[in-house]
């Protein structure tokens, strides 16, 4: 009995935090989501479709087509100062690798069990990293902005957060993800305790504070939970893959056994949310057709999680044929199966499908 209350106050916590959240993108709606509320849209790395990733002018993009949040991936500096990039090794997202000042610094390190060869943050000062400049990583889409932006840092991705609030008039959250936290912790740049005090120095320190931390490893979010009330998101990734401090640990676990019922009540004692590959939900088979959902959607809920699925993206080799080319009808699906938020990197698509719904 004890067991069975304490996870009925975990789902009424989960709940009450979820609301507040999704208080931002307005009115009830019919939508299928933990509160019944439109989900909500989150600018994944900005607006990544139409800018270089993680700078400013991608957050400011995003938040420009109506994005509920933000998300800057987090990694630290040489001197302990937390950037916005999508990994640590960066030279498929700055210039790095033309600047001849910096050829000494390229090297060969092992992340997160994997040999990664390039120029690695944490070989840098911020200053030095201010020198840099921003370019789009995918060699697809736009790259008439190469060499125009800065790398941010997180106080300044919440600095613009806060300037949009006030000039839009609508809370524009924030999303942050401790990029490879036992790596990090490893060299002696832990993420977790500059965040929160970046964090708390920015007055989010409550579970109704317009910020969700993301981690695809358990024990970070864990130590997270015991040194800030905010809402948190564990992140799954595909169902054969592991959380590296599982793998450190000798833990066994795949994020598909996390999907289960089991599983999630454990994340519920800690997370609010889940954001699960869009796989998890919605499978495909080798040849990119759909097959039929699973229950993650109803059983994160009916244990009071909320999930944020990721990544939807416009271009056709990223949908499953069964779509025809229209991102719109994936968007459709996805907020239809009763997903209460999502990461998109054209959050003009994902706002216009949501919107379209909820009238």
């Amino acid at each position: 009995m004890q067991k069975l209350l304490r996870y009925l106050s975990l789902a009424i916590l989960a709940l009450g935090t979820l609301v507040a959240m999704q208080n931002f993108v307005g009115a009830t709606s019919t939508f299928n989501t933990l509160n019944g509320k439109p989900p909500i849209i989150i600018g994944h790395r900005g607006a990544s479709g139409y800018r270089p990733e993680h700078t400013l002018a991608a957050y400011e993009l995003a938040i420009s087509m109506g994005a509920d949040f933000i998300e800057p991936d987090v990694v630290s500096t040489k001197d302990g100062m937390l950037i916005a990039r999508h990994e640590n090794e960066i030279s498929e997202t700055t210039d790095v690798s033309d600047r001849p000042e910096f050829s000494a610094r390229k090297a060969t390190k092992s992340i997160d069990g994997k040999n990664v060869t390039g120029w690695f943050t944490e070989d840098f000062t911020l200053a030095e990293i201010k020198t840099l400049k921003a370019k789009e990583r995918l060699p697809f889409r736009n790259q008439s902005y190469n060499g125009q932006f800065p790398v941010p840092t997180l106080q300044e991705v919440i600095d613009l957060a806060k300037l949009k609030t006030t000039e839009t008039g609508r809370i524009i959250g924030i999303y942050p993800e401790t990029k490879h936290p036992t790596y990090f912790q490893s060299i002696n740049l832990a993420l977790e305790a500059p965040l929160v005090k970046i964090l708390k120095a920015n007055g989010y320190t409550t579970k109704n504070s317009p910020v969700f931390i993301q981690s695809f490893e358990v024990a970070n979010l864990q130590q997270l939970r015991q040194m800030i009330d905010v809402p948190l998101v564990q992140l799954l990734d595909s169902a054969e893959n592991q959380p590296y401090d599982f793998v450190v640990k000798g833990d066994r676990r795949t994020y598909g056994d996390l999907t289960n019922l089991a599983e999630l009540r454990k994340i519920a004692e800690y997370a609010q949310a889940i954001g699960p590959f869009k796989r998890l939900i919605l499978p495909a088979t080798a040849d990119n057709k759909l097959k039929t959902p699973t229950t993650l959607v109803q059983n994160a809920h009916a244990v009071g999680l909320a999930l944020h699925p990721w990544t939807f993206r416009n271009e056709d080799r990223y949908l499953a044929i069964d779509y025809n080319g229209d991102s719109k009808a994936e968007y459709r699906q996805f907020f239809n199966l009763g997903v209460d938020g999502l990461f998109s990197d054209f959050s003009d698509t994902a706002v216009q499908v949501r919107n379209s719904m909820a009238n």
